[in-house]
């Protein structure tokens, strides 16, 4: 099972904690709620995602965000390291150890496909494109939602603008009226507030983690195609050490044969 990542809920809490905290020190939190702000940024920004990107992609890139944002990312070391023993074992054992390899891998699903490609035994030049076209739709899936998140964050802020605006209308209305004059301007300024804190505290920094998600996802599954490959084309595992290693950094390398 994935395990749960720490950091963002770190994170999260301290942002928030901090400006709920200078707020509490300052007139108090009163002063700071507003639902028709609320509206105006929730709402718009969600009105405008939903017209920059299809209804079903935005359902579908709520469990994706959420999934990714907090699940701890795996090491690549870790990684390359159950690549080349797989390799190895196979190369001792042959093709016919696969099936029990399999029940080890069942947390790595797309490690787990490549294994059984090799296991059934599909050519080496198929299971090159079956596992090129896997990564590339995750890939895909992950980067969109990216963007997606990318998007929001740029609406949000000009909600809050938007918000602003109706306040300032509203507070040039009643400039009869000294008693009014006070929650309009409320409305004007708390909706810009609002905007930035959740372009900036949460939107922009989610579309950051998943697209670090990605590209460390996106190495992890290249280290295990090239093992599946590697392991249907019976090739030495030191050979495939040496080509992982060259795709990690050198902090990242590993050493499963002594030199």
């Amino acid at each position: 099972m994935a395990r749960f990542d720490v950091a963002t809920l770190i994170g999260l809490i301290a942002g928030f904690g901090l400006l709920i905290a200078a707020i509490l020190l300052g007139d108090g939190a009163g002063n700071f709620v507003s639902l028709p702000s609320v509206l105006i940024v929730l709402g718009g920004t969600l009105a405008v995602t939903l017209v920059s990107f299809n209804l079903g992609d935005v359902f579908r890139a709520i469990p994706v965000t959420f999934g990714v944002a907090f699940r701890r990312p795996r090491d690549a070391s870790q990684a390359a390291m159950i690549a080349v023993k797989l390799a190895d074992e196979a190369r001792k054992q042959g093709s016919l150890g696969l099936p029990r390899t399999l029940t080890g891998v069942r947390d790595e699903p797309f490690l787990r496909k490549a294994l059984e490609l090799v296991a059934d035994g599909t050519p080496t030049g198929e299971i090159e494109r079956i596992l090129e076209n896997d990564m590339a739709s995750i890939s895909t899936r992950e980067k969109g939602v990216a963007q997606m998140l990318r998007r929001a964050a740029e609406v949000a802020p000009a909600m809050g603008l938007i918000g602003t605006l109706v306040g300032l209308v509203q507070m040039l209305n009643r400039l009869d009226s000294p008693a009014e004059i006070g929650p309009a301007m409320a409305l004007a300024l708390l909706t810009t507030l609002y905007g930035a804190v959740l372009a900036n505290m949460v939107l922009n920094p989610l579309a950051t983690k998943i697209e670090r998600h990605a590209s460390d996802e996106a190495t992890l599954n290249r280290l295990y195609a090239a093992a599946a490959c590697s392991i249907s084309r019976k090739e030495n595992p030191r050979h495939l050490e040496t080509f992982i290693n060259s795709l990690l950094p050198p902090l990242k390398r590993v050493r499963f044969y002594a030199t």
